[in-house]
């Protein structure tokens, strides 16, 4: 079977931008909703907004890649990170730290060049800051692959491969890394060098795609082509983009593994890879605006409660909750569940739930069974 990368025109990609025209403009309509919504928030406010859609691209940009990362840790890193922590927190999760530095990282430094150095610091961060424990000896961390072996995406149990595909031979990955740069900086449009001009979603749907096609690292190459997306999107917007496109990925992985493999074929159409790309980020933007709007709700909330009497295990919960943001606390929140937040018994769980529902803290949920579930009473 033969790549795109193999193909005599590589990489001159063809797509038809009329078959997601009608995506692009509503995404710049949501875009323009969304700025005018969040610049009538307080300033509170709208950090609380960009670190609830960080902590969201953070916690599912891992778990496309199978790492389940604890949300609070990862909040935890982040504001660490942007100094919104007096005293800074703890976090004991290392992954956490690496991906909340990707994250910041990538919105402190989204208007300049994308260089090799900026590549293999984003790839230390998603890597390195593991515990040595879970890094294979041989794995090359900042630093392209350069096993002999073909680097091969396969399924199915070993001596029943299926091959999916095949990147570039580590010898040719400098020189097809450096093209790709070439590129992404010729077409960047907050540089008065730009000479290619794309619409905004579709070169962040190019760059996304080109940099999976290399495969230029050992492991970590989603996580940091996604940070490639991102950059993308914000140095059309000249800021940092308020979505989180993982977040869209992750929910259907299938889709976004089965676009870029198509589109990694020898065919350099990749009309279908533009199309759905493009859906997809006009999907989590609009998905943005429901974080927005929680946070207001969580606002509003809290300025309801502000002179009810909560003690110090059931303010922990309904942050707890609150921080869960519209993804929700899976389940909702249970008598077992508080024990194990607040190390409290289970009468004392019991008699907290009760006192937080009869204060319209808390809402008993449809359903559950024998066991009673809670959900934040919004009113």
């Amino acid at each position: 079977m033969k790549y795109s990368w193999q193909h005599p025109d590589w990489p001159n990609f063809t797509f038809e931008e009329s078959q997601c025209k009608e995506a692009l403009y509503r995404y710049a309509l949501e875009v323009g909703r969304l700025s005018g919504g969040m610049s009538q928030l307080e300033s509170a406010l709208q950090y609380d907004a960009y670190i609830d859609l960080m902590v969201s691209e953070a916690i599912h940009t891992s778990q496309i890649e199978g790492e389940r990362l604890d949300r609070e840790d990862v909040r935890s890193s982040i504001k660490n990170f942007l100094g919104l922590s007096h005293p800074m927190t703890r976090v004991a999760d290392p992954r956490a730290e690496g991906i909340a530095a990707l994250m910041v990282d990538v919105r402190n430094h989204f208007a300049d060049k994308l260089t090799k150095d900026t590549l293999f610091q984003w790839h230390r961060l998603v890597l390195l800051q593991q515990e040595n424990s879970l890094l294979p000896r041989d794995l090359k961390v900042g630093q392209w692959r350069d096993s002999k072996e073909p680097m091969q995406i396969v399924s199915d149990p070993i001596g029943y491969e299926k091959v999916h595909y095949e990147a570039p031979p580590a010898d040719q990955v400098d020189t097809e890394i450096n093209r790709f740069l070439d590129w992404f900086n010729r077409s960047n449009p907050l540089t008065a060098e730009r000479e290619i001009v794309l619409s905004d979603s579709v070169r962040a749907a190019i760059a996304h795609l080109w940099f999976e096609t290399i495969h230029p690292f050992d492991d970590g190459n989603g996580r940091v082509g996604r940070a490639i997306a991102e950059m993308a999107l914000a140095q059309d917007l000249n800021r940092p983009p308020l979505l989180s496109l993982s977040t869209v990925m992750e929910k259907d992985k299938n889709a976004y593994y089965n676009g870029l493999n198509k589109a990694s074929q020898f065919d350099l159409d990749i009309t279908d890879w533009v199309t759905w790309f493009v859906n997809s980020v006009l999907l989590a933007q609009q998905e943005a605006a429901q974080k927005v709007d929680f946070v207001l709700k969580k606002a509003k909330f809290w300025e309801r409660h502000k002179n009810t009497e909560l003690n110090e295990r059931q303010k922990k919960v309904l942050n707890k909750l609150l921080n869960a943001g519209t993804d929700g606390f899976e389940g909702g929140m249970t008598a077992k569940k508080y024990m194990s937040i607040t190390s409290s018994s289970k009468a004392t769980a019991t008699r907290d739930l009760s006192d937080l529902v009869e204060k319209e803290c808390l809402c008993r949920l449809e359903g559950g069974g024998r066991s009673a579930r809670y959900g934040v009473g919004f009113g």
